[in-house]
């Protein structure tokens, strides 16, 4: 007899891959800042949507706004993202050029930042929260004022022009509207001292990071809430309007571009160049002298011609886009730790949260 024929060896059975791990998301409204060096707050994540999710959904989770989060997840459906997609949430923020007092808000940004008084000894702080601003022809007036008034649970009377413009539409608004859930001003405001603009709350929260008010400044119930209890009358209030914001961090120059208004009256196609280096503030130039370091306008071109609304490096011309969010954490779907919402009228947040109860309820129940 020949010798035995060896079996083949069994086929290894299928290993599954490890289910990828994600980090608590970080925080995204409350920063310390070095107030002579740092121009920049905050960092970029990522996270995976649900079946349940819309874009909406996860930028109110983590406390930015909507135009935000579509710009930075461009050809993402806003309302089918897809189970298990990956999204970018631009929670990074190159700060306001200018004064670091009070209420800065940058209506191309669609963002507000509070700047309390600095204690002897600490670092600068800064809140930040995603706004509603004006509509085309109810555009928001940029300058400078104060907060003159604050109210809890206002009283709405709207003006003649838009009880008119509301009527055109068919729908036929009271004189006034009361406290309550049915009052868009919702349950905060704030009074300027510009006549009939106000910093408040809404009974919609999803059209924060929209054009969506009547010049006045809309954000979440949540964040008004904050603003409310922190603002004093007499607070300066500066409303500017900067699309291309260029800020110092960590040894380099950072852009962070927003699109351009529709009634900005600046010609940023013929202009831009010249309109830029008008942003450009001292310090950080005599940084950049500092740091033999020098602008790449080439690279501002290309990332001012396709504004994401991500912080990205123009003396560092290899942090392209996509090593930026290859470096960027993947975060848990949720609210951040010391957030200021609950997520209690988060109809997705909730089917996540029954979906996790079922299945902790299913293995903890005794086997039949």
């Amino acid at each position: 007899m020949g010798p035995r024929a060896e079996l083949p060896a069994p086929a290894p059975e299928p290993v599954e891959p490890p289910a990828p791990q994600y980090d608590p998301p970080v925080a995204t409204h409350h920063f310390e800042i070095d107030a002579a060096h740092d121009d920049v707050v905050g960092q970029i994540q990522i996270t995976v949507a649900s079946q349940a999710d819309t874009l909406s959904d996860i930028a109110r989770r983590f406390n930015v706004g909507y135009e935000e989060i579509v710009r930075a997840n461009p050809g993402v459906d806003p309302w089918i993202p897809g189970e298990g997609r990956e999204i970018v949430v631009p929670t990074q923020f190159v700060l306001p050029s200018g004064p670091r007092q009070g209420i800065v808000i940058n209506i191309a940004a669609m963002r507000l930042f509070y700047f309390p008084p600095a204690k002897k000894g600490e670092k600068q702080v800064v809140y930040t929260h995603p706004i509603g601003i004006g509509k085309v022809g109810w555009s928001t007036p940029e300058g400078t004022t104060k907060v003159t008034a604050k109210q809890k649970d206002p009283v709405w009377r709207p003006t003649k022009s838009i009880i008119a413009e509301h009527k055109k539409n068919g729908e036929i608004l009271p004189a006034v509207v009361p406290a309550g859930p049915d009052n868009p001003l919702g349950r905060y405001k704030l009074t300027l001292g510009w006549p009939s603009y106000l910093i408040h709350g809404t009974n919609k929260p999803y059209g924060v990071g929209l054009r969506s008010s009547h010049g006045c400044i809309r954000l979440y119930p949540e964040d008004i809430e904050q603003v409310f209890s922190m603002v004093g009358s007499g607070t300066a209030v500066r409303v500017v309007n900067q699309p291309f914001v260029f800020g110092w961090h960590e040894g380099q120059l950072y852009l962070q571009a927003y699109d351009v208004l529709e009634d900005d009256k600046r010609d940023w196609s013929k202009s831009q160049p010249k309109l830029l280096a008008k942003t450009l503030s001292a310090r950080i130039q005599a940084e950049l002298k500092a740091q033999n370091q020098t602008v790449d306008w080439k690279r501002v071109a290309q990332i001012t011609a396709d504004p994401r609304g991500l912080t990205l490096s123009v003396t560092d011309t290899g942090q392209t886009i996509d090593a930026l969010l290859a470096s960027a954490p993947r975060v848990q779907n949720r609210i951040p730790d010391g957030g200021n919402w609950d997520g209690a009228d988060d109809p997705a947040l909730q089917a996540q949260r029954d979906v996790e109860s079922m299945v902790i309820e299913q293995a903890q129940a005794p086997a039949t």
